[in-house]
């Protein structure tokens, strides 16, 4: 008799898709701007690209209306929250690429250090840095 092996799965990462009405712009800015790499186009014109900073990728779609870009930015709120491990460093990057910086906080109530950026379609990015330790 052979007793069963169990196995848990574990999730590796996120990586979020923004709808965007021009992907070739929306991937430059976020390459000039942000400080991400543009990794490969797909189709013809584009429409789909990964964008990477470090080990954090973005997808980039072409939305098929404009009603279709509905970023969280507009409503003052995240799309997403990225981890950073020297706030001071992606805070001078940002600066120097004239990032959009939307707003900055050096000490919330849990702890962290935060930037927001605005991208070319109204997503906002936070880059965070844990200050608890």
């Amino acid at each position: 008799m052979s007793t069963a092996v169990q196995t848990t799965a574990r999730a590796m990462t996120v990586t979020p898709l923004f709808l965007v009405p021009d992907v070739v712009s929306a991937a430059e800015h976020y390459r000039d701007r942000l400080g991400f790499s543009i990794l490969n186009y797909y189709g013809e014109p584009p429409c789909f690209v990964f964008v990477r900073r470090d080990q954090v990728d973005i997808m980039l779609k072409r939305a098929e209306s404009a009603e279709q870009v509905r970023p969280n930015g507009i409503h003052g709120v995240w799309d997403a929250y990225i981890w950073v491990d020297d706030f001071d460093a992606i805070r001078q990057d940002l600066s120097n690429r004239s990032a959009k910086i939307v707003s900055e906080s050096t000490a919330t109530p849990y702890a962290t250090r935060e930037i927001d950026v605005e991208d070319c379609n109204g997503y906002r990015l936070c880059f965070a840095q844990d200050t608890s330790q």
